[in-house]
């Protein structure tokens, strides 16, 4: 069994970072530090100039065959989010979100779905999160 070793500079590093999630349609905030939209789709009604999308990361998204079957079914998610990691596993995009994890101080996965529990933002904070 191999224990992780924490270091006072590896605690004050990840206490530091922050990652949220927050619905696109929510007003901006200079808090939400660096904005990643998680969506395949951009959202309807968003105009891009008004949404202050630092990087839209389309490739992160679940395709479009587990999107719909998943539909934001609660009784679904926890077979959601295992198709949902075999999807991303080896991925350029989850890599490529976890650098951005470690660039920034705080980092806002935003998403356009309507259910706020059971979403793909919610999903890839808790994948960050070793969840």
């Amino acid at each position: 069994m191999s224990e992780r070793r924490v270091t006072a500079r590896s605690f004050i590093v990840s206490f530091m970072m922050a990652v949220r999630v927050k619905r696109i349609y929510e007003p901006y905030s200079p808090a939400d530090g660096y904005r990643i939209l998680v969506d395949r789709l951009w959202p309807r009604g968003v105009a891009k100039s008004d949404a202050h999308v630092d990087l839209w990361l389309k490739e992160i998204a679940p395709s479009t065959t587990l999107r719909q079957w998943f539909d934001h079914d609660p009784s679904k998610w926890n077979d959601f989010v295992s198709r949902y990691r075999a999807e991303l596993k080896g991925s350029s995009a989850i890599q490529e979100l976890i650098v951005l994890r470690d660039q920034h101080k705080t980092i806002t996965l935003l998403f356009g779905a309507k259910n706020e529990k059971y979403n793909q933002a919610v999903a890839l904070l808790n994948m960050l999160a070793g969840r």
